[in-house]
């Protein structure tokens, strides 16, 4: 959101002031200050406001992680008073010209109703993510039985979307008897009823979802890709020398995300599947979740401080030394990608890393591990045809070694290999044409601001 924000002031700082509203249910200062500083600093036409801390914030009893969207959703709602006063003093001293909220942030859709403010809803997701909201309630009317109920024999038809197994709609959205569902259920229905969304996608990465959108919704603004400025690289000179080193496409880079995280055995899995390769690799390796938690694959916490040693099987990091560099738990992920070395990319799908890939014409592995991502992965390989998948167990997402060795080996030497490559180049050409003179990201962008102005 701060992100689309820059983007705002950069094209239109003489135009519009901006106010990042910040809910009470994220107010953790040792979290989030530094960030907020950060911006600040950069970007001083930003004013960051924080709503007040919830007096009686939601909460479980365990805070387990499929109910954490549940309780940021109810903080929204409780915060809805004071959403509304400060948008009633805002509008004291300013006109508002709209409200644009994370579609997580969708409780907020009333106050916004009550004091006749434009709503827009971002998306920071693929546009395939939208079409799929959109749709939700259809499939809600057309069957009693849940996702989890219909599985992997069912396939779901969504306009723009390639054909998605029931058992691939998240995690969260599984059970139809849960706060979560309702709330996706809640949310395709009202936005409707917006003034629009805007997404960070490119029309020319997904047009079929794109059209499928844009016949239901107000309106669609696609101004992607809209990706965060890179981090210190400060810790990566390393990382970044070594690839350096190495010959033109020649790199596999494997990274989860920020909060992607694998099992000891399934480390162990990738490590070998690696060495039998033969490839060159990059992989970014996250501490693994308690020996009695094997399922999990989404953490909130990463820490650097474990035993890298520990946690591989023994004597592969001396055995793959010449070919293969490990890191703990981060690295500086747009600055690999752009690397000439680098020749594919082992992904969770999340849409950062996606656009991300897509902008540095590096093709891809899908191996999907929470919310929409095993949607993506179907939309990458099916649709967009930049990536192969990684095949793993359906009842655990297990993947063995010999699939690992298998789709490196694919994606770096073979002729499908080689034509995903040269289709990733040929939407890299479109993506980065896209905020060009008179392009389609510019175009839409544009248009938002108009209709901003316009009230």
């Amino acid at each position: 959101m701060v992100e689309l924000g820059k983007l705002i002031l950069r094209h239109y700082n003489q135009r519009f002031s901006l106010t990042v509203l910040i809910s009470g249910y994220f107010n953790r200062a040792a979290a989030i200050d530094p960030y907020i500083d950060h911006v600040s600093n950069t970007d001083p036409s930003i004013t960051f406001h924080r709503l007040p801390a919830l007096p009686n914030p939601p909460s479980h009893p365990s805070s387990p992680t499929p109910h954490r969207p549940v309780l940021f959703f109810e903080s929204i709602h409780l915060n809805n008073p004071n959403l509304l006063h400060t948008l009633q003093t805002i509008s004291e001293t300013s006109s508002i010209a709209a409200l644009v909220i994370d579609f997580l942030c969708n409780p907020a859709f009333p106050v916004a109703t009550e004091l006749n403010i434009p709503l827009y809803y971002y998306f920071p997701t693929g546009a395939s993510f939208v079409a799929m909201i959109l749709h939700l309630p259809n499939l809600h009317n057309q069957t009693n039985k849940s996702f989890r109920e219909l599985g992997n024999t069912t396939v779901l038809q969504i306009p723009g979307l390639p054909p998605i197994r029931a058992s691939q709609m998240g995690p969260n959205l599984l059970d139809r008897n849960n706060k979560f569902y309702d709330m996706m259920l809640d949310l395709g229905m009202l936005l409707l009823k917006s003034r629009g969304i805007i997404t960070n996608t490119i029309e020319a990465l997904e047009p079929k979802a794109i059209k499928a959108v844009r016949n239901q919704a107000p309106a669609i603004f696609c101004i992607g890709p809209v990706v965060a400025e890179p981090r210190d690289q400060s810790g990566a000179a390393d990382c970044l020398s070594w690839l350096d080193k190495q010959p033109s496409r020649s790199v596999m880079f494997l990274c989860f995300g920020s909060r992607g995280v694998f099992s000891v055995k399934q480390i162990e899995e990738i490590a070998v599947g690696l060495e039998r390769s033969g490839q060159r690799f990059l992989w970014v390796v996250k501490n693994p979740p308690p020996i009695d938690d094997k399922s999990r694959r989404l953490s909130s916490i990463s820490t650097m401080d474990f035993d890298l040693e520990a946690v591989m099987p023994k004597g592969f990091l001396e055995r793959t030394r010449d070919r293969g560099l490990v890191v703990k738990s981060w690295a500086p992920q747009v600055e690999v990608l752009n690397r000439e070395s680098v020749g594919g990319f082992v992904t969770h799908c999340g849409w950062n890393s996606v656009l991300e890939a897509v902008c540095a014409g590096v093709p891809m592995v899908a191996w999907p591990l929470y919310a929409e991502q095993h949607m993506n992965k179907e939309v990458l390989v099916e649709e967009m045809r930049v990536a192969l998948p990684m095949e793993a167990a359906e009842e655990d997402e297990f993947a063995v070694a010999a699939e690992v060795e298998k789709r490196v080996r694919m994606l770096i030497e073979s002729e499908d290999g080689r034509e995903i490559s040269k289709r990733c180049r040929e939407i890299t050409e479109k993506a980065l044409a896209a905020w060009a003179e008179g392009g389609s990201s510019q175009t839409a962008f544009t248009e938002l601001a108009e209709s901003w102005s316009r009230g």
